[in-house]
């Protein structure tokens, strides 16, 4: 081959590589379309992704619904007595400890005996009804022979209405022994057989107020106890109802009123939900902790909640609210602060949007602007797509 055919060759060869490098750039798109990354679309609006349909697959799509939201708020609190349904089963006089008829988490019904007291003051009281009771009788006999003595003449009309007289004042002091005795829980009954048998009963029995269980004992045979003298003797309580106590922040009291429902969840039952309503708004704030207690009411006729326990609290702070809501994954904080939802009509081209959220609850976030309900946006994956537009080159 002559010199001047070798570089027409060369020359040739030189010319076809730029159509090589074309066509090897072409086939490299082609083999990778199904791993392609997402692109935004020249031209098109900012804020907007295309997906191939292998990354789609991976989204969870949904439309915004209307959810009510029960503006609300929360707090720790604990479980306590009804302490208007709850006594302290005091002895109306002192003495000592007889017999203890009651153990703690016993039923009793109201009346029932928890204990028996001997008392001085219960032995006196006795005696004085049953001395009371004999003048009674004596003068009561004394009058009815005067006034069959007066009837004969045998005697003078002073003596008669002196007769009368005494029997007045018996009968007086016969009543006021058989008052005192009602103030020990004799009853009419009891009280009649004590007088009828002349003897002194030196036991005391002090009964139930109130029907429910026992919740405390400090009574033991021999001790010595007095009426309002603390730890009482035995403590009742109905456990129909318990009361909640919410300590609730000084700056969500304004929302709180009474019958507001209140929802509670308990360490010891983490499954279920009990309700209740406020019954009370505390009218004074803790300088320490700045929260007041809230007491709402709850039945509990089983029995399951027991004073003390731990409980976290939901209080409806408002009336509902019916909105725009979305899951709380579709919702994105960008760097900036912002929340921003993706939304779609194709399934296929995404677009970024700036929200204005208000409450969360039940899994759900309050769109208050920037979304319409219907609109179809992204649940899970939402997260996924604000890193893949940032990391997207323009």
């Amino acid at each position: 081959m002559t010199r001047t055919a070798v570089l027409r060759a060369l020359l040739h060869f030189v010319a076809l590589l730029p159509c090589v490098a074309a066509v090897s750039g072409c086939s490299g798109e082609g083999a990778g379309d199904a791993r392609a990354p997402a692109t935004r679309i020249a031209d098109a609006p900012k804020d907007l992704l295309d997906l191939r349909d292998t990354q789609t697959r991976s989204l969870q799509l949904l439309p915004a619904v209307l959810h009510t939201f029960a503006p609300a708020c929360t707090a720790v609190g604990s479980v306590g007595f009804d302490e208007d349904r709850a006594v302290a089963a005091y002895p109306p006089y002192a003495g000592r400890i007889g017999r203890v008829y009651v153990r703690v988490g016993d039923a009793v019904r109201k009346g029932q005996p928890l204990y028996t007291i001997d008392s001085p003051d219960l032995i006196q009281a006795e005696s004085t009804l049953i001395a009371a009771a004999g003048v009674y009788r004596l003068a009561t006999e004394a009058l009815a022979r005067a006034r069959g003595l007066y009837a004969a003449r045998g005697i003078a009309q002073k003596d008669l209405q002196q007769a009368v007289s005494d029997q007045q004042t018996a009968a007086g002091n016969y009543e006021a022994a058989r008052k005192t005795l009602r103030l020990f829980g004799k009853s009419g009954r009891e009280i009649d057989a004590i007088a009828a048998r002349r003897r002194v009963d030196r036991a005391l029995v002090v009964v139930s107020p109130v029907s429910g269980q026992v919740t405390a004992r400090a009574a033991q045979a021999g001790l010595y106890v007095q009426p309002g003298t603390a730890p009482a003797p035995v403590s009742v309580a109905d456990r129909a109802k318990v009361w909640l106590n919410a300590n609730v922040a000084e700056s969500d009291l304004p929302s709180i009123r009474k019958g507001a429902a209140v929802r509670a969840r308990l360490m010891a039952f983490p499954d279920r939900e009990f309700l209740g309503e406020v019954d009370v708004v505390g009218a004074a704030v803790d300088p320490v902790t700045h929260t007041a207690v809230v007491r709402s009411v709850l039945r509990d006729p089983a029995g399951d909640l027991h004073p003390g326990m731990l409980a976290r609290f939901v209080i409806q702070a408002g009336d509902p609210i019916d909105g725009v809501a979305v899951p709380q994954d579709a919702v994105v904080r960008e760097g900036d602060g912002t929340m921003t939802v993706w939304v779609t009509t194709d399934q296929r081209q995404f677009t970024r949007r700036v929200v204005k959220t208000g409450m969360r609850q039940d899994g759900f976030v309050r769109i208050v602007a920037g979304l319409q309900a219907g609109e179809m946006v992204v649940g899970k994956g939402a997260l996924l797509l604000s890193n893949l537009y940032a990391g997207t080159p323009e």
